[in-house]
């Protein structure tokens, strides 16, 4: 369970490695790409809409609704249902291309990647 809140937390972290501007509009239409030290991976999609999914290197899924607070972006509505019920964090600017590394809520290295398209 602490993996998978991990993960899902994690998803709206992929976008704020650090301060900056709002970027989400960058992410619409193409995936962010999370990286473990361990192999593992997980896709991230945002979509205009609010809705958010996410599909693990375990073939794990997760679903949200995603909605801008100020300069945080904001899960809520998780599926399956998390422990905690919304998780808000800053985001930050990333173009096509561009990697950031980035720690997951409980602390473990990460590297992102914007990657063009849906894949």
């Amino acid at each position: 369970m602490l993996r998978t809140l991990a993960v899902a937390t994690f998803a709206v972290a992929c976008l704020i490695a650090g301060p900056g501007k709002a970027g989400i509009n960058d992410a619409f239409g193409n995936t962010v790409v999370s990286h473990y030290p361990d192999g593992g991976w997980v896709k991230h999609w945002f979509n205009p809409d609010g809705s958010y999914s996410a599909h693990f290197s375990d073939g794990r899924r997760l679903s949200a609704r995603w909605a801008i607070d100020g300069d945080r972006i904001c899960l809520t509505n998780m599926r399956p249902n998390m422990l905690i019920p919304r998780f808000c964090t800053t985001m930050i600017d990333a173009d096509i291309g561009e990697t950031w590394q980035s720690r997951d809520p409980l602390g473990r290295r990460v590297r992102n990647v914007l990657v063009a398209g849906r894949n």
